[in-house]
């Protein structure tokens, strides 16, 4: 499989208001597209470090991926490729509610981390089992379609389904990936050595 660039979005106006996301399509704030264009940046130097050519830019649909990703394909010269499994994990009724209404939650429903707490289960929402084998079958389609380890692919997505993409390549549960640090705002995570094919079935 290629070598993976694993991007958040920059921060969006949901973020600035402290609110649940999920699927709103709200766009970048001031500050995030600022952040954008410094991670297109680095995304510029660190394939010049590693002597890499990056070879497709993957999206989540959703404006503030969009947004962050447009901003990397005019600093390396790519087009932005939508791939609908990036999209943020649906956050089913919790979708809207201040990001404080977690906690009022059930508390075996919750698990806190550093900087998060993520709710496990609400009316609607795509749990993260189910998160975790859309990470897995996204993997896949990259390794079908990149199988090049001398090639970059940079996937421009979100929070909840960032770290399970990161799970899965791992070979974490998704329980272990929620427990790995915070994945902020136009984070740049690395992921460079193929996973075992077991892992990919």
């Amino acid at each position: 499989m290629a070598y993976i660039f694993l991007v958040r979005h920059g921060e969006d106006l949901d973020n600035v208001n402290g609110i649940l996301n999920g699927h709103r399509d709200q766009p970048l704030s001031p500050t995030g597209q600022k952040q954008a264009t410094v991670a297109a940046t680095r995304v510029q130097i660190r394939l010049t470090e590693l002597n890499l050519p990056a070879v497709a830019i993957y999206s989540s649909p959703l404006k503030r991926a969009q947004q962050t990703a447009q901003a990397i394909a005019e600093k390396i010269g790519l087009p932005v490729q939508t791939e609908p499994d990036l999209i943020e994990r649906d956050f089913g009724v919790m979708t809207g509610l201040p990001v404080a209404d977690i906690l009022k939650l059930p508390p075996e429903d919750v698990l806190p981390t550093d900087r998060a707490n993520y709710f496990l289960r609400a009316d609607g929402s795509e749990d993260f089992p189910m998160l975790y084998k859309r990470a897995r079958r996204l993997l896949t389609t990259v390794e079908q379609r990149h199988p090049d380890q001398n090639q970059v692919v940079i996937l421009v997505a979100h929070g909840d389904i960032g770290k399970m993409i990161r799970s899965a390549f791992e070979g974490w549960s998704w329980h272990d990936g929620l427990t790995t640090p915070y994945f902020a705002n136009t984070e740049i995570i690395e992921l460079p050595a193929a996973p075992a094919p077991d892992q990919l079935k």
